[in-house]
């Protein structure tokens, strides 16, 4: 922490200060004001906040942490903040023409209880004070983190937050999954600044966390972009509106005008593989004297890594030699005898950001912030070998060909607003545009039915999704009782889903057949690793919504709390629903707070739910279906008696407690039960008995979006924070950890139909997706320590069991022989906890100049390894690609540079 000029720095800090003390001269000439330098008892504090309180009016002190701040004369409130320090503040008379001094040393606040105001519309409270449980990633938290995207970040330091990146997954290979509490990716809704993020226009159909649900893009908003990251884990849906069920998570952009940060890392594995390169750059510039304008870019390139195993299954057939094997894998490109790309995929990922405030007077202020982001994916599917005639036209590939799936994902976003007082009520007005659109090309390949015609390379369609939020919100404090705050406002938000068509070779029927043991038998159809999206799945829907709440918060007494409010909500697709929300804390004394919470909450079923259809390949046990998805308004969602979906409705309960101890122990325990009635899913592929449905699709198995189950969640959330001055520096540790179980109620519902034929729409994998799929404990204990010019961070992860289960092995008459084993068996599995500790060093040479080197995963812990046979799919899949912990990348290392200037 201790600041020291190098003399390769002497000219640029001669230069800042020069440019500072003329600038001051010119200023100090004219007005009065004040000036100074912030330091704490290792030296300069740049970026602290100097502000009068009365007016609001406010600078930031430079790299050297000197501010100047001119202003009028009078008896004003001078204040600094700096994060992690205790505020100064003193009332100081100003006279004209007078410039006030000030050598300001800030003291180490050691509780880091720092005031936010997600979960409540009222004055910002500290977490320990907050209604509602509230967790925050501060822009210390992610300097010293080792990850370079959001979801990763948030994923190794919130217990309650899951992200891992899938794997022949198709777009979900691209796009990661993110949950809170267990809960699904859509009942997570993702705040900018307060203001409402649109969703992926991707919807994950394959068998991954999250099935059937569509969720944020978390990666494409830039982590240097970032000031903190605050998260609700609570229900809020009558406060924020529909996907609000598990909680909230409110992304807060930087807004600093002191310098320009560029950082560069680069990484790589043990393994050798999957070489990360990132590169950022932020600057923040004032505009005149009552405003800012940040900006961010960011340019990320990630290669694929590969866990897969050594192919133990035929090529050619059963009377391939060996020396036509040797050949084969020589030619395959992924190693060994390996034939698949199990792991991360491939991706380039560039993005642009920006966060941008103007005061007009003192009672206004105009706002903007908004961003882009662009990504290339390049992710694989299953082999197709030479010997299945019916995928390959050996003319074309002679030893087969790996299906490669490219996806091109644009994400752009802007929000413009006017906030300020009118009548002593603070108003905001806002309207918010959010697009994501991902195209999809497959790569040497063929469309086996058009033979030797065929082309390798297919355009295969994809999907776009807007979202137009229009927002006004009203609140005042009132000095009724101890103290009361009134808000309500409104919402209309409108929204469009498309599906796009590929070009016509990816999907086409070109009636090609081949002769086995004298049989003529039709070659597939489509572009072998994803079947281009056909016209008759193109469509293009709008929805509209509109939506009021209200909102009462009253200090009923000195020590009690309370909050009400309610939310009505009317969509055109399919009615209105009305949710609400009581909420108290109590306060016995200072350092003690008991806080709960009863709620209803809803989510509205996606557009992609409603209308998504296709058709894809998806494999079972080694063997490839085509599996086509029915939306609930088509013919044959009607012949299968599937009915309309309907919104989620969820019941909420929490009771949690706060308290400090020993004057550096800070405490927070939150239980919570969330119920949910109708919870909408992708069924498992259906097929016997449906034969003459799916045969004129080309199709082996249908599965649709269904309400058929009730879910009730439970769990627990403790951490303990701890700070303190330890030696010559100081020492910030957080132990939290998640505890949560989710248990679906009754038997899932079906049709009628599909119960006649003896088919389950929901069999025991999907249930144990949803069950056992994540890990049912995560603990995470972070620690910082700075000393001098050095910051070393050691963080561990104990990620709890999670279990697999195989779709027809509840009955032990479908167990199959482990060759493992030699015996008869289950191919359920249950994959026990693992810890993973991440380390790094950081070196400050100045101001300007900072170094880290460190290693994530650096003991190289992998999840268990398969323990049946035919999960391992002759020899492909040595970890499991349904249900994971942290990923399967092992130990990887990397060094960072950063410049502050």
């Amino acid at each position: 922490m201790t600041k020291h000029y190098s003399s390769g720095h002497f000219f640029a800090w001669i230069i800042s200060n020069f440019c500072f003390l003329f600038a001051t001269a010119q200023i100090e000439s004219e007005v009065s004001g004040f000036k100074g330098k912030v330091l704490d008892q290792f030296g300069a504090l740049p970026g602290a906040t100097v502000y009068i309180k009365e007016t609001g009016i406010e600078t930031k002190t430079n790299v050297a942490g000197d501010f100047f701040l001119a202003h009028k004369p009078g008896k004003y409130t001078l204040k600094v903040d700096y994060l992690l320090y205790k505020s100064f503040e003193k009332i100081v008379a100003l006279k004209t023409g007078e410039f006030k001094e000030f050598n300001i040393t800030l003291i180490p606040d050691l509780d880091d209880d720092q005031p936010i105001s997600l979960g409540s519309r009222s004055k910002p409270k500290k977490l320990s004070e907050t209604i509602a449980p509230v967790d925050v990633i501060y822009s210390k938290d992610i300097a010293n983190s080792s990850q370079m995207e959001l979801g990763q970040l948030l994923h190794f330091l919130l217990p309650s937050f899951h992200s891992t990146h899938q794997t022949i997954s198709d777009g979900t290979d691209h796009i990661d999954p993110a949950t809170l509490r267990g809960l699904e990716p859509d009942q997570l809704l993702v705040l900018i600044n307060g203001k409402r993020r649109h969703s992926s226009s991707l919807v994950n159909v394959n068998g991954t966390i999250g099935r059937g649900s569509v969720g944020t893009d978390f990666n494409a908003i830039p982590v240097s972009a970032i000031e903190r990251v605050e998260v609700l884990r609570d229900g809020a849906s009558s406060q924020y509106g529909s996907d609000a069920i598990a909680g909230v998570v409110n992304i807060i952009l930087k807004s600093q005008t002191e310098s320009i940060i560029i950082e560069s890392v680069g990484s790589v594995n043990q393994a050798g593989d999957g070489q990360n390169f990132y590169t950022s750059g932020n600057a923040g510039f004032k505009l005149g004297n009552n405003g800012f304008v940040n900006v961010s870019a960011e340019y990320r390139d990630r290669e694929a890594t590969n866990r897969s195993g050594n192919y133990t299954g035929t090529v050619f057939g059963s009377s391939e030699t060996n020396q036509q094997l040797n050949d084969f894998f020589d030619q395959t490109g992924f190693g060994d005898r390996r034939v698949m790309q199990v792991g991360n995929a491939a991706t380039r990922n560039l993005a642009l950001q920006f966060n941008s405030e103007f005061k007009i007077g003192t009672q206004s202020t105009v706002y903007a912030f908004g961003g882009r982001n662009y990504r290339e994916g390049r992710a694989r599917a299953f082999y197709r070998f030479p010997n299945d005639e019916s995928k390959v036209i050996t003319e074309l590939f002679e030893n087969g060909f790996s299906p490669e799936i490219f996806t091109d994902i644009q994400d752009d976003a802007i929000t413009l607003g006017i906030k300020g007082k009118k009548n002593d009520w603070n108003v905001d007005f806002s309207h918010t545009i959010g697009k994501n659109s991902l195209d999809y090309t497959v790569n040497n390949s063929n469309n086996a039915s058009l033979g030797i015609i065929s082309p390798k390379t297919f355009y295969a369609g994809g999907f776009i999704y807007s979202q137009n939020v229009t927002n006004l919100d009203f609140s005042k404090p009132f000095d009724f009782l101890e103290g009361s705050n009134f808000a309500f406002g409104a919402e209309l938000r409108v929204e469009n889903y498309e599906i796009i068509a590929g070009e016509e070779a990816s999907y086409i029927n070109g009636g090609e057949t081949f002769i086995e043991n004298g049989e003529v038998i039709p070659r597939s159809i489509g572009a072998q690793g994803f079947p281009g999206f056909m016209p008759e799945n193109e469509l293009n829907k709008f929805r509209t919504n509109s939506s009021g709440y209200i909102e009462f918060e009253s200090k009923i007494s000195k020590q009690l709390l309370a909050v009400i409010g309610g939310r009505y909500e009317t969509f055109n697709s399919f009615g209105s629903q009305g949710t609400w929300k009581f909420s108290t804390r109590y306060k016995p004394k200072t350092d003690i707070t008991f806080r709960g919470s009863l709620s209803t909450g809803f989510r509205a079923p996606s557009l992609h739910q409603f209308f998504f259809n296709n058709t894809s390949t998806q494999f079972s046990n080694g063997e490839a279906f085509n599996v086509g998805t029915f939306n609930n308004s088509s013919a044959a969602a009607e012949s299968l008696g599937i009915e309309p979906l309907r919104p989620e409705l969820s019941k909420h309960f929490s009771l949690g407690f706060t308290t400090k101890f020993l004057d550096k122990f800070n405490l927070f325990i939150d239980g919570y039960i969330v119920e949910i009635n109708d919870r909408i899913v992708l069924s498992n592929p259906i097929d016997e008995g449906f034969e003459a449905l799916l045969q004129p699709f080309n199709l082996d198995r249908a599965q649709f979006f269904t309400n058929a189950i009730d879910t009730r969640t439970t769990g627990i959330d403790v951490k303990i924070d701890y700070n303190m001055l330890l030696g010559k520096g100081m020492l910030h540790s957080v132990l939290s950890a998640n505890f949560s179980n989710t248990d679906i109620l009754g038997i899932p519902r079906t049709s009628a139909q599909i119960a006649n034929q003896n088919q389950e729409i929901f069999n025991r994998e999907e249930r144990s997706r949803i069950e056992t799929g994540q890990p049912n404990f995560k603990i995470n204990f972070s620690n910082i320590y700075e000393v001098e010019n050095f910051s070393f961070t050691l963080n561990n992860n104990l990620f709890g069991s999670v279990i697999y289960k195989h779709p027809t092995d509840g009955n032990p008459d479908n167990w199959t022989l482990n060759e493992f084993s030699g015996i008869i068996e289950s191919r359920d599995q249950k994959f026990s906890p693992k810890l993973v500790t991440d380390v790094t060093v950081i070196y400050n040479f100045n101001d300007f100049v900072q170094i880290s080197v460190g290693s994530n995963n650096v003991f190289n812990v992998f999840p268990d390894k398969h323990k049946h046979s035919d999960n391992v799919n002759q020899g492909r899949f040595i970890y499991s690609r349904r249900v994971q912990q942290y990923g399967v990348k092992g130990a990887n290392y990397f060094a960072r540079l950063l410049l502050k200037l």
